[in-house]
């Protein structure tokens, strides 16, 4: 029985993650992060999905993104994984040795307001949670680096936010969220519930043909708004 089409409707904010399969290492060395980037760039060349964020990981990866068409999301991310796939296969010479993720991506969308500040800060964070860096700023392959450190080519792999960006953004990433925030994200995670207020939950899970869920209570952390 063929899988229900993934619905990313145009205009809506989703957070997207992959896994590899199996916790399988993806990303090994500098050059195994380049290599992604680069079929990072090809994917928007072909398929232009606005990327508010994305960090990547040493076995999985997160964005924040807004589709123009009902397809984008879809059409983007099969093309950046299949071709990712097929790549590292070729580079580690373990071709027909099965899947590198753990299948298609997930993805839950989130209210344009200090609902997606959370979300975002939460992408933008994940480096320095995982302790992969001193500073989130300094990890080279994320969203974050391209917009402290990177040169104009380099930030135009990024779309400008639909809500402002608070002035104080880079020190607000580097501060920790607070456990209640970062359950209820890793629950949308998980759920593919939507993240926002109560009226923008029940809309989403009517408008994306979603189980209805139980509101999802973020505790947001202070000063986000």
């Amino acid at each position: 029985m063929p899988r229900r089409p993934r619905i990313c409707p145009a205009g809506t904010c989703f957070h997207i993650v992959n896994r590899a399969v199996a916790r399988l290492t993806l990303f090994d060395k500098q050059q195994d992060y380049e290599a992604f980037e680069r079929v990072l760039q090809e994917s928007l060349l072909r398929v232009p999905l606005p990327i508010f964020a994305y960090s990547v990981l040493p076995n999985h990866w997160h964005f924040v993104v807004r589709p123009k068409t009902k397809t984008q999301v879809t059409d983007f991310f099969r093309w950046l994984t299949h071709t990712h796939t097929m790549r590292w296969h070729a580079h580690y010479h373990t071709e027909g040795s099965g899947h590198l993720y753990q299948g298609r991506f997930k993805a839950f969308p989130i209210e344009e307001d200090e609902h997606l500040l959370a979300v975002l800060r939460y992408v933008e964070r994940n480096p320095l949670r995982a302790s992969l860096c001193e500073f989130a700023e300094d990890w080279k392959y994320s969203s974050l680096w391209r917009n402290v450190h990177g040169d104009a080519d380099s930030k135009r792999l990024l779309s400008l936010w639909p809500i402002p960006r608070p002035r104080t953004w880079r020190a607000m990433v580097n501060r920790p969220q607070n456990e209640a925030e970062l359950k209820a994200i890793r629950r949308c995670v998980r759920k593919g519930s939507p993240f926002g207020n109560d009226r923008f939950v029940s809309q989403a899970a009517v408008r994306l043909q979603l189980k209805r869920k139980r509101p999802i209570k973020a505790f947001l952390t202070p000063g986000l708004a």
